[in-house]
């Protein structure tokens, strides 16, 4: 990250909490925005105005029917909004893991959710254009999702993972179309990736290596690299340590909305606070010598 970037990571909307599987609304950017991240996979459609995106990936211009969609993680701001109308969709990087965990082998979403935004051009950003006809299509599923997100989650998850499929296959036509790719069809994922994705995400913090992950699938080190990599758009080691920093962003979010502060300004306070404590006090209870 630039040096000269400020990033704001204490920004979650309070809409987006622990149990909210999607959310979709609008938002009116009347002034500019600062950079600042969010835990939890974005995509935002301009709906009307103009602005410009700032990013990892650089400053670009927005328009009606521009989308952004950006990885956990990664910062990113409005600025010279016009104002700017963007319809947002949120959701949790678990999602992927869980209802949409067969969108790996999907070669659309496949390229869509894991090998373009995983991959280094990118930067964790994605950029597309929808033409009018696209651009209502998928706000009629935003709003849907929207309506959906004031519904008992128990009843209606089918709901709405099928809405927000049908949105990010609209949006995978989009980006495909934009980057002139074309995903085979007849590509079919590894077996080996889906068992090694499974495998980094039952345990992100046990100490894998790349010897080991091969070994369990009876391939060469250098063979997992490119079969994984293929489908994901990292080698296996990267997506664990990608997959650790958004672990970690959860985590940072979770700790602010129960402690009304970060896990850093938390650990300071109290740091300093025990520093000050007498030696006797310090050293008292169950894991000192002295009695309480």
């Amino acid at each position: 990250m630039d040096d000269d970037i400020q990033v704001d990571a204490s920004r979650e909307p309070v809409h987006f909490t622990q149990a909210t599987l999607v959310y979709a609304g609008p938002y009116l950017h009347e002034h500019d925005s600062p950079v600042h991240t969010h835990s939890f996979v974005e995509i935002a459609f301009v709906a009307s105005g103009a602005g410009i995106h700032h990013s990892l990936a650089g400053r670009h211009d927005l328009h009606t029917g521009d989308v952004v969609l950006l990885r956990p993680g990664v910062w990113h701001g409005y600025e010279n909004c016009g104002p700017l109308e963007v319809y947002n969709c949120c959701f949790s990087s678990e999602l992927l893991r869980r209802e949409l965990a067969w969108a790996r082998e999907d070669p659309l979403l496949g390229y869509l959710l894991w090998t373009a935004l995983y991959s280094a051009p990118g930067r964790g950003v994605l950029t597309a254009s929808l033409d009018p006809s696209a651009l209502d299509e998928c706000m009629t599923h935003l709003r849907a999702l929207a309506v959906l997100r004031h519904q008992p989650i128990s009843q209606h998850r089918a709901d709405i993972a099928g809405r927000l499929s049908l949105l990010l296959g609209h949006l995978g036509r989009a980006v495909a179309s934009t980057h002139g790719v074309r995903p085979h069809e007849g590509a079919a994922t590894h077996p080996a990736v889906g068992r090694v994705l499974r495998m980094l995400e039952s345990d992100v913090t046990r100490r894998w290596t790349l010897a080991e992950l091969a070994a369990e699938m009876h391939l060469t080190p250098g063979h997992l690299v490119r079969v994984f990599k293929a489908t994901t758009g990292l080698p296996p080691m990267a997506y664990l340590a990608q997959l650790r920093a958004e672990h970690a962003a959860v985590f940072a979010r979770r700790f602010r909305a129960y402690y009304g502060l970060s896990a850093t300004t938390y650990r300071k306070r109290f740091a300093t606070g025990a520093a000050h404590l007498h030696p006797t006090v310090a050293t008292s209870g169950p894991l000192g010598d002295a009695a309480p």
